[in-house]
């Protein structure tokens, strides 16, 4: 299948974009509260996927959550509790670019986490997907799936591009060591974790505009009927001229004749 392009990956995401703020609309007048996870091997396209999706809604509805390295005091606590209050609340939308299956991935093969910890995580992991949809949050479950040779060319365009080389880490160059390691767990975190409640959605991610266009299709076709009515705001017309704004304690910046397009 040809890579698809940017003019035709833009005219098919624009339709899907709309959806999208059809879906939010609706969760805002509903209250329902909408959680998807983003998960995957690096360079898979987790967050272009999650940038797709978020572009065009509310940043205070749409929140993403994207978790540095536990604390200390996290360490201690229960596994999941540093996710809970990153859980939407009536009429929001959480987008996790990594979640709590860490524990299954990178926390398993690094050996950030003992054997026993994976096991308790497997284990734990269904009950409390379980007591969240059980709640009425809509939980979507996507892997980004990702050949090792498309992998090892995006590590290449990142180390060679100065706008995206902050993307790598020391992490990154160790995984690559483990790619069969990480097959392991993704497979071992599938069997124990794709349930009737909280199923797991793979989406081929080596052609990533269209992994982009299936996901965002298969996420608005399992929310229910986003048809809500618009609220339409009425701008009555000014009276008078507009008026031109004026600063009298500091002026702005004015652009250079060179900035212009």
């Amino acid at each position: 299948m040809a890579k698809l392009k940017r003019k035709e990956y833009e005219a098919a995401l624009e339709p899907l974009q709309i959806e999208l703020v059809e879906m939010a609309r609706w969760l805002s007048d509903t209250g329902k509260r909408l959680v998807v996870l983003f998960e995957g091997r690096d360079t898979a396209g987790k967050g272009g996927a999650i940038e797709a999706i978020a572009e065009h809604l509310n940043p205070r509805q749409c929140r993403i959550v994207a978790l540095p390295k536990p604390t200390d005091r996290e360490q201690t606590q229960w596994y999941f509790q540093r996710y809970v209050p990153h859980l939407p609340a009536g009429g929001e939308i959480a987008l996790f670019d990594r979640s709590w299956y860490n524990r299954a991935g990178v926390e398993r093969v690094m050996g950030y986490a003992d054997a026993e910890q994976v096991r308790t995580f497997l284990r734990q992991t269904p009950v409390f997907e379980q007591l969240l949809v059980d709640d009425g949050v809509l939980l979507f479950k996507y892997w980004l799936c990702c050949d090792q040779a498309k992998q090892e060319e995006r590590f290449a365009e990142r180390l060679q591009d100065p706008l995206k080389r902050w993307k790598l880490s020391p992490i990154d160059a160790a995984s690559r060591e483990h790619y069969d390691d990480y097959t392991k767990a993704r497979e071992a975190m599938l069997k124990a974790t794709h349930t009737e409640h909280a199923p797991w959605t793979l989406v081929d991610f080596n052609d990533q505009r269209r992994g982009r266009l299936a996901l965002i299709r298969d996420l608005l076709s399992r929310v229910p009927d986003k048809r809500t009515p618009e609220h339409c705001i009425e701008f009555p017309p000014l009276e008078g001229k507009p008026k031109k704004e004026r600063y009298s304690v500091i002026k702005p910046i004015v652009p250079d004749d060179d900035d212009a397009d």
